[in-house]
């Protein structure tokens, strides 16, 4: 069960102007779930933790139910989808670095049908787990465990009239997590795309110190979630070949919106929190208008807080990344948050009504997000990690030609050592039996991650699951200060992009993956299995 408090209440209090809502989190659809009053700029529903006494860490219980639903759009129209409790997208998920996270699944969904084909195709569309994009948590048992299944019923047990199966995760923050953004979404390999094409996502909020910046603190604090959805014929389509959506137009919502309406009075400071919950585009965001663009300073890329705020004219987002940004409010009239590459706006900006005088000021120091990472800890300083991100058209027979490979030192082993690699039908694919990478707590390692296509729309973000990574260089130029990032956009062209990071494996053993955040590419085998063990 969940209940407001703490920076919880008043977040949601100070964003009353621009979306009244209740937070709650008692069960299946949006029982308890339900916006108080229309607003003009929705936000998703929110439920918080529950606490026994005062700040002491609770557990923030909720039920997410998957089932057929038509959502309606508002914008575009009624889309038949999976959606998590009926809405796209999903209830947002506010608690603190140490609380428990606490989530039943009700699968609602029909059987699935047969696949007796590779695994790297798409299958069990009907079947999800869960992931928290992004955070530093297990990724074992029943926790952040992308290995695990979560599926429907079969039609044997529909026709005996057998309950729909619940499953449960149960994640426990650690208490020295770092503040920020992050995002949940299915993450079953197979049936990750078309699950995430169709709204399965939802925003998760760590609160923390830099919630008590009293600049920030001051700040409307709105949740901004893009989805990009595909529909045809009102419906998401089935995932049947490896030109699957192409000719499809994407239809990009916020917060379940095409291009809502927010409003910004001059000098005023709002933080939004942006999640590109998008499965195919990245989205290099711009706020304009016809006086001018407004300035987005940025605070935390991923999650993870920067020392200093950075102002930004455009923040590159690829698919999965956050950025919480704080925008001041400036001369009056109409802006538009717009994305390279996307025909119309996002949303769009009205600064309009009375002046704050003074303007709102912004912070000039942050609290430190996470601690860098010394290259000087490098455990082996000549055994670096390599990762080649590369596709091969033509291998295959059928509707899904392309092997999408994962290159480099650690690659799944050829079917035919001795032949034509380029032809290998399991070359570096993902294999569920194959471990790639065996990472040893305590260890700081750096990993070069490569872009080979020549194609610069072929992009490819890689993301690693478990511990974020250092991005120290990008395309062989040094970054300082470096970021923290989870998900790295990496785009084709001669040559394609490149990045260099440190990372260290903390607290946590188990098997978790890393991939091509380009859904349908890791659908189809763009994706290796590590283990994170003791030394």
């Amino acid at each position: 069960m969940g209940s407001r408090s703490g920076i919880s209440r008043r977040s949601v209090l100070k964003a009353i102007p621009v979306g009244l809502l209740v937070a709650a989190s008692d069960g299946a659809l949006a029982r308890g779930l339900t916006a108080a009053a229309p607003a003009a700029f929705p936000q998703p529903v929110v439920s918080t933790t529950r606490r026994a006494f005062g700040p002491m860490p609770g557990v923030l219980a909720q039920t997410l139910d998957v089932r057929f639903t038509d959502v309606l759009i508002p914008g575009y129209g009624q889309v038949t989808t999976r959606a998590y409790n009926g809405a796209v997208p999903g209830p947002t998920l506010r608690l603190r670095a140490g609380d428990t996270l606490q989530l039943t699944h009700i699968n609602g969904l029909p059987p699935n049908e047969p696949h007796e084909g590779d695994h790297n195709r798409p299958h069990d569309a009907n079947s999800f787990n869960l992931h928290t994009h992004g955070m530093h948590v297990s990724p074992s048992g029943h926790a952040d465990n992308v290995l695990r299944a979560f599926a429907p019923r079969t039609a044997d047990e529909v026709s005996a009239g057998a309950p729909e199966p619940r499953y449960v995760t149960t994640i426990d923050v650690p208490a020295d997590h770092p503040a920020g953004t992050y995002w949940y979404h299915p993450h079953l390999h197979g049936a990750t795309a078309e699950q995430v094409i169709g709204g399965m996502t939802g925003v998760i909020v760590v609160e923390g110190d830099v919630d008590e910046v009293p600049e920030i603190k001051a700040a409307a604090d709105i949740v901004v979630c893009i989805n990009e959805l595909k529909v045809k014929d009102g419906k998401i389509p089935a995932f049947t070949a490896g030109n699957w959506v192409t000719g499809i137009p994407s239809v990009f919502t916020v917060n379940g919106t095409v291009n809502p309406t927010l409003t910004l009075r001059p000098g005023e400071v709002q933080r939004w929190r942006l999640v590109a919950a998008t499965a195919f585009t990245a989205l290099p965001l711009k706020v304009t208008g016809a006086g001018g663009d407004l300035t987005m300073h940025q605070i935390a890329q991923d999650g993870v807080t920067l020392s200093a705020p950075v102002a930004r004219d455009m923040m590159p987002l690829t698919m999965g990344n956050r950025a919480d940004v704080l925008v001041r409010g400036g001369a009056a009239g109409t802006y538009e948050l717009r994305a390279d590459g996307v025909s119309g706006p996002l949303m769009t900006i009205e600064v309009t009504g009375a002046p704050v005088e003074p303007p709102m000021p912004l912070p000039t120091v942050l609290p430190a997000g996470k601690q860098f990472l010394d290259e000087r800890d490098i455990a082996n300083p000549g055994a670096d990690r390599e990762v080649v991100l590369h596709a091969d058209p033509g291998v295959f027979a059928g509707a899904f030609p392309t092997a999408f490979r994962m290159l480099g030192s650690h690659p799944t082993p050829a079917a035919n050592p001795g032949g034509d690699l380029t032809r290998d039908p399991a070359y570096g694919l993902f294999d569920p039996g194959y471990v790639n990478h065996t990472l040893e707590l305590g260890r700081v390692e750096r990993w070069t991650v490569r872009n080979d296509e020549t194609r610069t729309a072929s992009n490819h973000p890689f993301h690693l699951h478990t511990n974020q990574m250092l991005v120290t260089h990008r395309n062989g130029e040094r970054l300082d200060p470096p970021v923290w990032h989870d998900t790295i956009g990496l785009a084709g062209g001669s040559p394609g992009d490149s990045v260099t990071f440190l990372v260290k494996y903390e607290d946590f053993t188990g098997h978790a993956i890393a991939h091509c955040h380009q859904l349908h590419h890791e659908e189809l085998g763009m994706m290796q299995l590590v283990a994170y063990v003791e030394p």
